[in-house]
């Protein structure tokens, strides 16, 4: 890795940049749903979810709590598996592409391939905060075992 990226990628602010940045859809969506809680309870009921105001406040908690605990990086695997679970969940309920015709089809197609890489990303965010772990056959004990 070059000398100028190392220090970058390595500092807290970088961090926190890229927790931002990787949740800014889930928290700007929650504080828009926040601001103008009667679209969000438009938005719900329009995709048939009921009681829409319940959903609403359910995927406000779920977007902005999510976003937190990421961005903060406690927790991060619960909010990173929370805004993976909603993501996935948006599937089958907004972008239903197999049920569309012909230009929509093909645009819902790649909003979803945009939210697997989302998922994706989230994993890795999950992944990379877990705490470092000792590989396997280095435990005490299989240190001095060699091939």
């Amino acid at each position: 890795m070059p000398t100028l990226i190392e220090p970058l990628i390595a500092s807290r602010w970088f961090g926190y940049l890229a927790r931002t940045a990787l949740t800014f859809m889930f928290w700007a969506s929650g504080l828009a749903k926040l601001i103008d809680f009667k679209a969000g309870v438009a938005e719900m009921a329009f995709f048939g979810l009921e009681p829409a105001p319940l959903v609403t406040l359910a995927v406000i908690v779920t977007q902005l709590g999510g976003s937190a605990l990421v961005i903060a990086n406690r927790w991060t695997w619960l909010g990173a598996g929370a805004l993976a679970v909603f993501t996935a969940l948006t599937i089958p309920i907004a972008h239903t592409f197999w049920t569309m015709q012909e230009p929509m089809k093909t645009l819902e197609f790649y909003v979803v391939m945009e939210h697997i890489t989302v998922i994706g990303a989230l994993m890795v965010a999950a992944w990379k905060s877990a705490p470092a772990r000792e590989p396997a056959g280095t435990r005490a004990g299989l240190a001095g075992i060699s091939a």
